[in-house]
């Protein structure tokens, strides 16, 4: 992780799921982190979850005793909001997903902030456009939208307001990369962004093949697990195109453009995503994993994910 984050203090406001990790991102990579949230037990429950991840990251090797004392230190319980602000350069605002309620988090931090305050929401809805509508400082607001849990997975899509500065949109970039993410910008707000948008097209097919009848959802998972989610963990899907056809993927897609044409206009627009179909995939998850199981597995997820991200940063692809 980077030594020297481009902020140096940073304000974590809601302490969810998603604020609860963004705790983790910001204090490991050595960031003053004030945390609060309106509700004192959610907020206890956040600080005590963050130490605890910690102690078993420094159990499992994925960081040293050292680390994990650093971390601790740096996180700073807040009981108000304006305790929490003062000072810190970075808010990351992870309310709850309604607009109204986060126009007036966003109103209020852009009240008590410090001026130079880049002001972010972690979003995964909606426009900033939208939430800044009004704001004297617009053009400090841009969302950054990870992917849960963002202390183990690193991208962060990141999307100005129409009233966003430039200067305000390249210094999210830069301090999101400073510590240890992976920012991606986008260009134009879509609904559901850009993970979102693809992960719901191809649960789209998945729940056609299921509820059709084509196959069972566990090999449907298998074949996602087993087979292009190996490549996906490594290459996107242009950059698998490009490996598919030795002339790259100009090569490969005028070759299967046809194909994928043909496929394209078979695909289910709206499939049946009935009861029959949830409770379907529901009960072949549980007799894959077992009952009750899920703690279990995204503990495993997170601890495999880890390393995957440990052995791509030793071999890097070429041109990186």
């Amino acid at each position: 992780m980077p030594r020297q984050p481009a902020i140096r203090t940073a304000a974590v406001v809601g302490a969810g799921v998603i604020g609860r990790s963004w705790i983790r991102v910001f204090a490991r990579a050595g960031c003053e982190t004030r945390v609060f949230d309106p509700d004192p037990e959610q907020l206890a429950r956040a600080l005590d979850w963050a130490r605890g991840s910690a102690d078993e990251d420094e159990a499992l090797g994925f960081i040293d005793a050292e680390g994990a004392t650093r971390e601790g230190r740096g996180i700073r319980r807040c009981d108000t909001l304006e305790e929490a602000l003062p000072g810190a350069g970075w808010v990351q605002e992870s309310g709850p997903e309604t607009l109204a309620i986060k126009q007036r988090i966003f109103a209020e931090l852009d009240a008590a902030a410090d001026p130079g305050a880049v002001l972010a929401s972690s979003t995964s809805a909606h426009d900033m456009s939208r939430i800044a509508d009004g704001l004297a400082g617009a053009g400090r607001c841009v969302v950054a939208h990870p992917v849960n849990p963002p202390h183990v997975i690193p991208v962060v899509e990141v999307l100005p307001g129409e009233g966003t500065h430039p200067g305000v949109l390249t210094a999210a970039l830069a301090f999101l990369e400073s510590v240890g993410q992976s920012p991606v910008r986008m260009n134009r707000y879509l609904a559901g962004f850009l993970l979102n948008r693809l992960q719901a097209a191809l649960i789209r097919e998945a729940v056609f093949l299921y509820g059709s009848g084509a196959a069972s959802a566990e090999a449907i998972d298998t074949v996602v697990r087993d087979g292009m989610g190996l490549r996906w963990a490594l290459l996107g899907p242009f950059g698998t195109g490009h490996t598919n056809a030795d002339g790259g993927a100009g090569e490969y897609y005028r070759r299967y453009g046809d194909a994928y044409r043909a496929m394209w206009r078979e695909l289910e627009a709206d499939p049946e995503f009935s009861g029959r179909v949830i409770d379907g995939i529901h009960e072949e998850m549980e007799e894959t994993y077992g009952a009750s199981a899920t703690e279990a597995l995204c503990a495993w997820r997170d601890r495999v994910v880890r390393r995957i991200r440990a052995l791509k940063g030793d071999d890097p692809p070429p041109g990186s």
